[in-house]
């Protein structure tokens, strides 16, 4: 199959952050599997002046594949609902959208971007029930998984380069926790936004986990508000399973469903405190042939259960299903996609950015620059609005009439 792939090249679209995660785990899984994966870049913003140039690239690309699947990863109002639609519509490939951290995201993402694709993919079996409930019939389950490519046995724990190694950016907690291990006279090997070492390349990910005696991962996402109660959530993240894939030994911070798909203590190991993450490094290097009896079972149970190929097989399957019972009501779509320019230059003209709205978004940015500087400041106000956008507009705020994006684009 042709599949139009909707996500960057890059880490949040900045060639500095490194390649991006889908860049180097889905794309090879979609070669492995034979099909041909065309990218359409949607992190990085610059090639366009709006987000109205990047729906109508989009939707020149639809008509210049012709696909018979579209597999995005959207981060926000980066391709409006009304273009979403516009393509199922049109376009007899469905359009799917791979979720990410789902098990935050619900309120002010998933509920309002999931009616206007053909298959939204989730990690969480919470979200499931809530979209049935919301009377959705378009959600499926899937999970983070390892790279095919990246698949290797592991090395025994007298063979490894590192002790104890992290591999991700330095953000909420991350500093906390590696600090707290560092004051017990252990020392970790971060790799990563933020860190000493920088980002390194996502092909060398596999060799670090491989070459470490542990290798860390911390679920939690970071503060976050039911109204205005405050909670962390922890999540399965994608390194679950690469570490154990690539041959490396995973000590991860316990996460909701994390027994669903691993027996802890025999395949992986979990953490629920700082005193329990300092024991278990502890213990682990000290007993080298435990550890890789865990190692060597872990890598079996992603190699046999975990890997992309499997994940896309079974997402692929779903969406064709689902797109030809026509589980969200639309009209049965043209054989060949043909970019409706009318209609788009209607939702256009919705987008448009008049003297108010330039008022409005100087009245935002100025008091966050002049608090947090340009770079963190534009940001900050740029999420203020988004935060105020999604609880009073609802699912305005992913349309070509969003106030964030026509505020602030870049």
């Amino acid at each position: 199959m042709k599949i139009l792939c909707v996500f960057g090249k890059h880490n949040y679209g900045d060639p500095a952050r490194g390649e991006g995660y889908e860049h180097a785990n889905f794309l090879p899984a979609l070669r492995t599997l034979g099909h041909e994966p065309i990218l359409f870049e949607s992190f990085d913003r610059s090639p366009y002046r709006s987000f109205a140039d990047m729906n109508h690239a989009f939707l020149e690309a639809v008509e210049r594949a012709q696909p018979d699947a579209i597999l995005c990863v959207l981060m926000g109002y980066e391709l409006w609902t009304e273009t979403l639609d516009l393509v199922r519509r049109q376009c007899p490939a469905p359009v799917i959208n791979w979720g990410t951290d789902d098990s935050w995201k619900y309120a002010e993402f998933t509920r309002f971007i999931a009616p206007h694709v053909d298959c939204y993919a989730t990690t969480y079996t919470d979200v499931l029930a809530k979209t049935t409930h919301a009377g959705l019939g378009n959600v499926v389950i899937t999970q983070w998984a390892a790279n095919d490519a990246a698949l290797a046995p592991p090395l025994p724990a007298s063979e490894c380069r590192y002790q104890v190694s992290f591999v991700g950016s330095a953000y909420g907690n991350r500093r906390r926790w590696i600090e707290k291990l560092r004051r017990r006279g252990i020392e970790v090997e971060c790799f990563g936004h933020g860190w000493p070492h920088g980002p390194v390349a996502a092909g060398e990910i596999p060799r670090i986990v491989r070459e470490s005696v542990i290798s860390l991962n911390f679920g939690d996402s970071g503060l976050r508000f039911a109204g205005l109660k405050p909670y962390r959530s922890r999540q399965i993240k994608a390194r679950v399973f690469e570490v154990p894939g690539a041959g490396g030994f995973l000590l991860t911070e316990n996460s909701p469903e994390l027994a669903r798909h691993f027996r802890l203590g025999e395949e992986v190991v979990a953490f629920d405190s700082a005193g329990d993450l300092i024991a278990k490094v502890r213990h682990f290097l000290e007993h080298g042939e435990e550890r890789d009896h865990i190692a060597r079972a872990g890598h079996q149970r992603t190699r046999d259960e975990h890997t992309y190929a499997k994940r896309f097989a079974h997402l692929f399957e779903d969406a064709h299903r689902l797109k030809a019972a026509g589980t969200v009501a639309m009209p049965a779509p043209r054989r060949h996609f043909q970019f409706d320019q009318a209609g788009f230059a209607k939702l256009a003209a919705r987008h448009s950015r008049g003297p108010w709205l330039q008022v409005l978004g100087a009245l935002l940015a100025w008091p966050a620059v002049l608090i947090w500087g340009r770079e963190r400041g534009l940001r900050a106000a740029r999420r203020i609005l988004f935060e105020l956008s999604w609880r009073f507009a609802g699912a305005k705020t992913y349309s070509a009439a969003s106030l964030p994006g026509r505020v602030f684009y870049k």
